[in-house]
């Protein structure tokens, strides 16, 4: 089993500066995609102190980890970077008055065995992208997803209200915040897509899964769902994060960070 990684981003036709931000570690099997908020480039300097932040703290890991790590090994080393980066984001935000309100959603990948441990907080997306279907295999942590929950709207009219962008949690905004994960199986074929809510604003998921069957190739469905985004509007910065899965047939073959 092979990897490829691809990334894309784009500032958009409204906005003039881009909070959006990713960081892609082939060598560590590792995504990060951040959406950042807050003042006058205040949510890139959120974004971009998690991202690293997150890197940083998992690099430390996989290097006292061991080979075999189990399934609460990396939930917890996953849930620990998540904090980490979240106090930092926090301390700054408090600190340093034209930082102040600002955060970031975070969602993350990262690769293990024939398994995509995936986390998130906010409304950053990721989805897997198999035999031609598109399954969302993040919870977005926001209003809208907690009114259709309860049953106030349905999926349908979430498409057209006006709360779209108020997220229930995020990174920076307190003190302590919660990475929610669950783990996928990853099959030979399979494309994981991370995204931020410029490109899952503009595109439903049956326009996305339109572009991804479009192409073979990552590189390419990565500029077509930027360029798709922008044409149907490009209302905010858009993030897209591609993983192919490639191998054989069997996918017999399991991948490691340290045994590539």
């Amino acid at each position: 089993m092979k990897l490829e990684f691809v990334s894309a981003l784009d500032t958009g036709r409204v906005r003039r500066n881009n909070e959006d931000m990713v960081l892609v570690d082939p060598a560590h099997g590792l995504c990060l995609l951040a959406d950042g908020m807050g003042g006058y480039n205040a949510g890139e300097v959120a974004s971009d102190m998690a991202v690293q932040e997150v890197h940083a703290r998992l690099l430390h890991w996989f290097t006292t980890c061991g080979s075999e790590p189990g399934a609460d090994d990396i939930r917890s080393a996953l849930v620990d970077a998540a904090q980490t980066a979240n106090q930092k984001v926090f301390d700054a935000a408090v600190g340093t008055p034209e930082f102040r309100g600002m955060g970031t959603t975070l969602v993350a990948a990262l690769f293990l065995g024939h398994s995509a441990w995936i986390g998130h907080i906010g409304d950053s997306r990721a989805y897997l992208f198999r035999d031609g279907r598109l399954d969302q295999i993040s919870r977005d942590h926001s209003l809208l997803q907690e009114q259709i929950d309860a049953g106030l709207i349905t999926p349908q009219q979430a498409l057209y209200s006006a709360h779209k962008n108020l997220v229930t949690r995020a990174v920076g905004v307190e003190d302590v915040v919660l990475l929610e994960t669950h783990i996928h199986p990853v099959m030979p074929h399979d494309w994981i897509l991370l995204c931020s809510d410029g490109l899952s604003d503009m595109l439903g998921d049956d326009q996305i899964a339109e572009v991804l069957a479009a192409h073979d190739q990552i590189n390419a469905a990565a500029d077509a769902l930027i360029d798709a985004a922008n044409e149907a509007g490009g209302r905010d910065n858009i993030a897209v994060i591609l993983v192919a899965a490639r191998g054989g047939a069997d996918g017999s073959r399991s991948w490691w960070p340290f045994h590539r």
